[in-house]
């Protein structure tokens, strides 16, 4: 597996590529005059995540898993139990049988009205995906490993308190003044607590060119993920 130093440096080129073409995309959409509403030009386009999958997809081969076992852009879909399939960004399929499977996902800006979005598709996903597993849909020989990034814009409105809503019973403690950051952070752990997906890794990173980014958690870090995945991997090949 890479050191963490090495792990670092893609980690870097993979932030860098995700603002550069959600950048582009957002460009070419006015361009063309077909922009989105708000910043959806930039998130419709898609791609903004492949740095990451290609790190991912890196890890994977290093631990002996061959490349035609990895999909990312086509085939990525897994039968459901409550929907008929659901595309997946990244899937290991190897002797017919499910290795891994991934979600990459983002958000910038419009914080207030995607949380909501981000963490319910992340929810529905992994009871689909669970409850087609126990139901025979896939795998007869090991359980799968089910990973989750997310990459949120560092800015102040993501790290600013946000009100809640309390009209008839009062919301768990850590939630009050969590700032969208902290209820990421928040939802990631818990993510992986209550077993929803094995692993979670969140980044945050300004708007930018130069790849910056952070880890605000020792539970959630790349580096972190990264272990647990290989560490799956390669007790199947």
């Amino acid at each position: 597996m890479l050191t963490q130093e090495q792990l670092a440096s893609r980690l870097t080129k993979a932030v860098r590529h995700f603002w550069r073409t959600r950048g582009a995309q957002a460009r070419k959409q006015v361009a063309s005059g077909r922009s989105d509403q708000g910043s959806r030009g930039s998130v419709t386009g898609g791609k903004q995540m492949d740095g990451f999958l290609a790190l991912i997809c890196k890890l994977i081969c290093d631990v002996g898993v061959t490349e035609d076992c990895i999909h990312t852009n086509s085939r990525v879909e897994l039968p459901g139990y409550f929907r008929a399939e659901k595309k997946w960004d990244l899937l290991v399929v190897k002797d017919d049988q499910l290795l891994v499977a991934l979600e990459a996902k983002s958000q910038s800006g419009s914080f207030g009205n995607n949380f909501n979005n981000r963490t319910e598709e992340a929810m529905g996903s992994a009871l689909d995906v669970w409850t087609a597993y126990r139901e025979g849909a896939f795998n007869s020989k090991l359980r799968p490993w089910l990973g989750y990034i997310f990459l949120l814009e560092d800015c102040p409105r993501s790290r600013k308190p946000v009100r809640v809503y309390e009209p008839h019973f009062s919301v768990f403690p850590e939630f009050v003044d969590a700032s969208y950051a902290i209820r990421y952070e928040l939802f990631c752990r818990k993510l992986v607590r209550e077993r929803h997906y094995d692993q979670a890794a969140l980044l945050l990173s300004p708007k930018g060119r130069r790849g910056e980014y952070s880890e605000p958690a020792d539970d959630l870090t790349l580096y972190a993920f990264a272990r647990g995945l290989t560490a799956h991997v390669a007790a199947c090949v």
